[in-house]
């Protein structure tokens, strides 16, 4: 099973799906089925019954719904849209994440 790229709170853009376009910030990695859940990205519509001993309202509540991490990439700001990400390894030992196309450091972005 490959590791996923990505980190929590990376700005992601979404490459396919009905969501295509949108972008958002990694909220959850599930590596086990390869997904990622992303902020205001893949709602599914959830019914709750009611519940008197918690006090919860009964309804239908929108949460999000995992994603594929092959159906996103990386945002860059400074391409403006979804790079790969190349790993610099530097003297010390310590890794940066650098843009593929533009070689710029690409931090998490809150």
């Amino acid at each position: 099973m490959p590791k996923i790229a990505l980190k929590k709170n990376d700005l992601v853009v979404v490459i396919r799906g009905k969501d295509k376009g949108k972008q958002g910030k990694v909220l959850m990695l599930i590596p086990e089925t390869n997904r990622v859940i992303v902020e205001r990205i893949n709602f599914s519509k959830h019914f709750v019954k009611a519940d008197r001993s918690r006090n919860q309202q009964g309804g239908v509540m929108e949460k999000e719904a995992p994603i594929a991490v092959a159906n996103v990439m990386l945002y860059c700001s400074e391409c403006g849209q979804g790079v790969r990400a190349r790993t610099h390894r530097h003297d010390d030992g310590s890794k940066s994440r650098h843009c593929h196309r533009c070689d710029t450091l690409i931090e998490k972005q809150k």
